[in-house]
């Protein structure tokens, strides 16, 4: 396992605790949050908000990937990151990470001040994606997907598509210092498979990356406890301490104070003796 990772003037110990990424969506149409961060005063005012509730990463995101979303040019989505992306980098020293499958969005964010890719194709959608992180020198998150719910078994495909995506990293050149992965909850899987995964999550422990977990808000929760999107705060709560459990070193949450008091709280309770 990386022991450290660098992103932005940060110094991440991989492993010493579980660090927060702070979803920041400048999209009007986002599942759980759309269009409540996409004028740059409000999108400035929520991420200033998520740093003072503890966040160690801001995720800035221009285009919704809920189910059946809508995909935009990307010169719009370029549009909609960069000026947020300026702002942020200028008031504050915090690691921006860009919620991108575009490398000419990447590019364009990264040029603005962002120090991570977070790509929810796993550098497969894009074929440029791969050599453009290792141009930028920017560490890149690669979370699994797949256009289809089409597996003859679960865990060994989701497995091997996994390795795939690190394989494309690594014949790009990215250092293995700058990879993490992400199981990709609520992508191409079923509620069965996403609560398999959440419970196995140790199994991501064979590729020696640090593991970023999202499942803020997602469908999992809404479909499990059968409530709506703004009722699935106590859901994702269990899930983030589930994380810390299975040893992920970052967690994606909408909800930074609540999910980093429980964070905070399961890593006093495992560490003590």
């Amino acid at each position: 396992m990386t022991k450290n990772m660098k992103i932005g003037s940060k110094n991440f110990v991989i492993g010493e605790r579980t660090y927060i990424m702070g979803i920041l969506n400048v999209t009007p149409d986002s599942f759980s949050d759309g269009g409540q961060h996409n004028k740059l005063k409000d999108a400035f005012g929520h991420a200033q908000k998520m740093i003072e509730e503890g966040a160690d990463i801001i995720d800035v995101g221009g285009e919704s990937t809920r189910p059946n979303y809508t995909m935009i040019s990307e010169e719009e989505e370029i549009a909609r990151v960069v000026p947020v992306i300026e702002a942020i980098r200028k008031r504050f020293d915090i690691p921006i990470s860009i919620d991108t499958y575009k490398s000419k969005v990447a590019r364009a964010a990264c040029q603005a001040g962002a120090d991570l890719v977070n790509d929810i194709w796993g550098l497969k959608y894009d074929p440029d994606m791969a050599a453009a992180v290792k141009e930028m020198d920017v560490p890149v998150c690669i979370m699994h997907n797949r256009k289809e719910i089409d597996y003859q078994n679960f865990m060994e495909d989701f497995l091997a598509d996994m390795k795939e995506s690190i394989t494309i990293a690594k014949n790009a050149g990215i250092a293995e210092d700058k990879i993490m992965i992400d199981p990709g909850i609520g992508f191409a899987k079923t509620l069965s498979m996403n609560l398999s995964l959440v419970n196995h999550l140790e199994i991501l422990k064979q590729f020696g990356y640090p593991v970023l977990l999202g499942t803020s808000r997602k469908s999992m929760i809404g479909n499990t406890l059968k409530v709506p999107v703004d009722q699935r705060l106590e859901g994702t709560i269990a899930t983030s301490v589930i994380g810390v459990m299975k040893g992920c070193h970052f967690v994606r949450v909408h909800d930074v104070l609540e999910n980093q008091r429980a964070i905070r709280m399961t890593e006093a309770i495992l560490s003590a003796e």
